[in-house]
């Protein structure tokens, strides 16, 4: 029941947050991480593909709040993190903020939108990718190597598969 003055339209159903079965929030973020540790390892010209990072992009975008941004960044983050060889939280760090920047922005724009999903995955990808670095010279000394245009083009790439992707995670949605 809407108290809107009449003409007015009901935006409410643009802000509706998704909800998902508990097996989904549990298992796409988990084959996501087990694809990018161990598939890469066979299958070499797939490593360029961030799939955690896809999903945690998703599953903020969907859940449109800040704070469950947070918390499926740092999720997704530490788990990609304990799983591979790289050290333990950098990308908890850097998903953490991915997650709040992207719920922050999914509460102003229509994120069921295609081209608004392929840009935000480009956009985010970029982002991720430059505070990795960022992080990486500041916080341990290492030179982690970012090469502007190699990045851009793995935006593409990473934001081109984000696109199919989205589209069978909504089909993965708790329909009201």
């Amino acid at each position: 029941m809407s108290v809107l003055p009449a003409g007015l339209p009901d935006i409410t159903r643009k802000t509706r947050v998704a909800r998902f079965h508990w097996w989904t929030i549990l298992a796409v973020p988990l084959a996501a991480i087990l694809f990018q540790v161990y598939v890469p390892r066979f299958l070499t010209y797939l490593s360029y593909l961030e799939l955690p990072l896809l999903v945690t992009v998703y599953f903020s975008l969907m859940y449109r709040s800040p704070v469950a941004g947070v918390l499926v960044g740092s999720g997704i983050g530490l788990a990609q993190d304990s799983l591979s060889n790289l050290p333990l939280g950098m990308f908890g760090i850097v998903k953490t903020l991915v997650g709040y920047f992207v719920a922050s922005v999914s509460q102003r724009l229509e994120v069921n939108n295609t081209p608004v999903r392929f840009f935000l995955a480009l956009v985010f990808f970029l982002f991720h990718r430059v505070f990795y670095w960022v992080l990486s010279e500041a916080l341990l000394g290492e030179h982690f190597d970012l090469d502007l245009p190699q990045t851009a083009v793995l935006a593409i790439l990473n934001a081109l598969v984000a696109v199919p992707l989205y589209r069978l995670l909504d089909k993965l949605k708790i329909v009201e």
